[in-house]
């Protein structure tokens, strides 16, 4: 398959701090990217590259062959661990206000018929991610899974062609999280968006993704520790036919390796 997004010897650097380095990456259109990794270790500034509200300091990032466009635009949704709504308005309008502005960048809103459009739109997402019976309530009147799912109708009402995902579950109870996992699954199996999901919970990057990335760094200095950044160590296909955990397990360094067995048996498409 033909590169949708690609990579190529990217690096990012804050003044003396190198966060990536020589970072490499080939995805295809439609594939679940899930990224795991230290913390500090450039997950969550590959997603900022990616999105546009960062540029790389050398390097390029191509999407379908082209340049990424340096700022974000609707092409790419991205849905974050604190719930990116606004207080002040509906459920309903939270997700309305996204097709609304893009057509009407100086008043804000629509009228007329163009609303009613927006608004039914708006609801029927709404309704696809389970909230179809809460239009009318405000963000401090769910929970915090509501309110995910609200981040997420919000992500997808404009059809983005790349999901942003950055720790999106993480503040929500194990209960909640298996059915958010049910959820975006679905969702992703009907639009075939592509993804990248980045992870602190190991067993969710191997139960979700077709893909999981390791990032780490290869090169260390004690006497200069930010003079090297991180990159994709491992790059582990999960969509491949069935594995053994043992087989996904062994292809990580034994300290990562031997951690991951428990959660990698128990995920989809992998034999015990």
């Amino acid at each position: 398959m033909s590169a949708f997004i690609e990579a190529r010897s990217l690096w990012q650097a804050y003044g003396e701090q190198t966060v990536l380095e020589n970072l490499n990456l080939s995805v295809a259109e439609g594939e679940f990217c899930t990224l795991v990794g230290a913390s500090g270790c450039g997950k969550s500034t590959f997603l900022r590259l990616l999105l546009g509200q960062e540029k790389p300091s050398r390097g390029q990032l191509l999407l379908d062959g082209r340049p990424l466009v340096a700022e974000p635009d609707a092409s790419r949704g991205v849905v974050f661990q604190r719930y990116s709504v606004f207080p002040h308005l509906s459920v309903l309008d939270n997700v309305t206000l996204g097709l609304e502005l893009p057509r009407s960048p100086l008043l804000g809103r629509l009228f007329g018929g163009a609303r009613r459009e927006a608004r039914e739109q708006a609801a029927a997402m709404l309704a696809r991610v389970g909230l179809g019976h809460a239009l009318d309530k405000y963000p401090a009147q769910l929970s915090g899974g509501m309110q995910q799912r609200l981040a997420i109708a919000q992500a997808l009402v404009m059809k983005p062609r790349v999901l942003l995902l950055d720790e999106p579950f993480g503040a929500l109870d194990p209960g909640i999280r298996k059915d958010m996992h049910a959820l975006l699954l679905e969702l992703w199996q009907e639009t075939r968006l592509t993804v990248f999901m980045v992870t602190h919970d190991l067993s969710e990057g191997f139960s979700l993704g077709t893909r999981l990335m390791v990032f780490d760094k290869v090169r260390h200095d004690p006497q200069a520790p930010n003079a090297f950044g991180a990159r994709i160590t491992y790059d582990i296909p999960l969509n491949a036919g069935r594995r053994t955990a043992r087989d996904l397990a062994d292809a990580l360094p034994a300290e990562i390796g031997a951690a991951l067995l428990p959660a990698v048996a128990h995920s989809p498409g992998v034999l015990p």
